[in-house]
């Protein structure tokens, strides 16, 4: 098929998958709620910290750092929660009804890929309108909104492509939620809620290494520091490598299925 033919079939199964995300406010919820709920407790809880000298260099106000935290873990949810709509096709036979279908065969992963992103999108403009509402500001302006909306998009498809490759190599709707946790640790391990400049012995080495840690401070750079380079380095060229890799493990898992089938 051509190529033209392979654009139009993912943009209608993105738009399935896009409906299909929206049928379902049940589990779309908790990527918005808890998201909220953290960030309201941690401003909560560590706003004195923002009264020390030096926190001035890291953000002006705590809740104007816990805004790439919120975006962080409401994208991850999302995400893993479209790579498990994939499994339950797959469970559910609706994968073998797409193969029968004359659709192209990457377009099967690429449409779940874009609802993520989609979504994202929606979730991000959704989180810093509620955080602009109750106080916090961007410091770089129209650019830094755009390059959130972007590292949150860049972030979904890094996660989606992760987590729908192994829903296809496994089928199984359980195993996707299974290894949530370890992501869901990945990011609590990470500055994601809390300055690594103020952490200590293990735990401040442990997010020094996290990818997640640098790509929430490129986010916060947007937010709380002049415009400059490094923040799309770390904000959009790190989860771009990590989608890369993971739609290579996603097309490797949906070949071997294909071949098995």
């Amino acid at each position: 098929m051509s190529s033209g033919s392979a654009i139009l079939h993912t943009a209608v199964l993105t738009r399935r998958s896009v409906r299909g995300r929206l049928r379902q406010p049940a589990a779309l919820t908790p990527s918005f709620v808890f998201p909220l709920f953290f960030a309201a407790l941690g401003s909560a809880s560590f706003s004195r910290i923002a009264d020390r000298p030096d926190f001035a260099a890291i953000a002006p106000s705590f809740l104007n750092y816990a805004v790439a935290g919120a975006i962080v873990q409401g994208v991850l949810f999302a995400s893993t929660s479209a790579a498990g709509d994939l499994a339950t096709d797959i469970e559910q036979g609706f994968f073998e009804r797409l193969l029968a279908s004359p659709v192209t065969r990457t377009s099967i992963l690429l449409g779940r890929l874009g609802s993520a992103m989609v979504v994202a999108v929606v979730q991000v403009t959704i989180f810093l309108a509620i955080f602009l509402a109750f106080g916090a500001r961007i410091e770089t302006g129209v650019i830094g909104f755009i390059g959130l909306v972007v590292a949150g998009a860049l972030l979904a498809l890094a996660m989606s492509g992760l987590m729908s490759g192994l829903a296809i190599k496994s089928g199984s709707p359980e195993v996707v939620q299974g290894a949530f946790p370890m992501v869901f640790a990945l990011m609590f391990l990470s500055s994601a809620f809390f300055p690594r400049q103020y952490m200590t012995g293990w735990y401040q080495d442990v997010a020094t290494w996290n990818p997640m840690s640098h790509v929430v401070e490129g986010m916060q750079g947007f937010m709380n520091q002049p415009l400059n380079v490094d923040q799309f380095l770390r904000a959009w060229l790190i989860p771009l490598g990590i989608a890369l890799a993971a739609i290579a493990f996603g097309l490797r898992s949906l070949n071997k299925r294909l071949a098995a089938l």
